[in-house]
């Protein structure tokens, strides 16, 4: 076991590591809370040859990693001044590029592949949130599936697809796919109709194309709203047969899909950034006076 020590702080904490044995997470930088958020200030940090390096931040006191790939390519999110806004951020080597938003005021970077290719979600100027990818300098909206207003990229893989999911910015309604260049496409148009699950979020999706995710079964009314999901795992097998396309295309000239009876929606995302969710696992192991500590998940 190797301590990889702070960068300067209390506490560290190391979230991804790639195949050549680089590693990223974040790091209190100082032990003084600051005033916009509570806490002692927070970089993003990549550790390789031994050392610990500070990516710094877009102006604020807060950013972290979310993905890191095999070249040491960092992304994620960062406070801009003033701690009211965050954008998605590269750390593309050299130095952290703000890669903006798509008019709105937030943003984050949730994934990258070997290429540089990067997705996530950025706000719009009404304030929902597309999902994007973010190539060769320029972040292309993704769009969201008919009838929605939100969607949200969660991964991307070394052939350039996208998954993730389209929502109604509160619930999650569908898991989707990008691909080609092309308009997003619902996952549930590429199943049997006869499917046991309606597929409301794809998570992850491996360089053979293979999805896994959250769905739910017909005829779930959970008590709460996350004690009916089940997990599932899509494997390709060959072109899509007749009734496949059309319903591909249907869903690609807008037709709204009917959700399958009783099946009931799930959440879209947790009600914490995952920059909250990164400063409240900091704050319970580093308490500060006068403040509450954070439940254990």
């Amino acid at each position: 076991m190797k301590d990889l020590g702070t960068l300067g702080g209390p506490d560290a904490n190391a979230a991804y590591l790639n195949e050549n044995g680089q590693v990223a997470g974040n790091s209190y930088t100082n032990s003084t809370p600051n005033q916009t958020t509570g806490i002692p200030t927070v970089d993003p940090f990549l550790w390789k040859n031994g050392t610990m390096h500070d990516l710094g931040s877009l102006g604020g006191v807060f950013g972290a990693p979310d993905a890191m790939n095999n070249r040491g390519q960092v992304v994620g999110a960062s406070n801009l001044a003033g701690d009211q806004i965050s954008h998605p951020f590269l750390w593309d080597g050299k130095r952290l590029v703000d890669l903006g938003t798509l008019g709105g005021s937030n943003g984050e970077a949730i994934t990258i592949n070997d290429d540089a290719d990067i997705a996530g979600r950025a706000d719009l100027p009404d304030q929902t949130h597309d999902a994007f990818l973010w190539r060769h300098g320029v972040m292309n909206d993704l769009g969201r599936l008919p009838g929605h207003i939100c969607s949200r990229a969660n991964q991307i893989n070394n052939q350039g697809q996208i998954v993730g999911n389209s929502s109604d910015c509160v619930t999650v309604l569908r898991a989707f796919l990008w691909e080609n260049g092309g308009p997003m496409v619902d996952l549930n148009t590429l199943i049997p109709r006869n499917s046991s699950l309606l597929l409301t979020n794809a998570i992850d999706i491996n360089d053979r194309g293979e999805i896994s995710g959250m769905g739910v079964p017909a005829g779930c009314q959970p008590v709460d709203q996350d004690s009916c999901e089940h997990a599932y795992l899509l494997i390709p097998d060959g072109d899509c047969d007749e009734d496949n396309e059309a319903r591909v295309a249907a869903s690609e000239a807008g037709a709204v899909l009917t959700q399958k009876d009783g099946a009931a929606a799930q959440p879209a995302e947790a009600p914490l950034t995952p920059i909250d969710r990164i400063r409240g696992m900091m704050r319970q192991r580093y308490h500060l006076p006068g403040q509450k500590s954070t439940p254990l998940d």
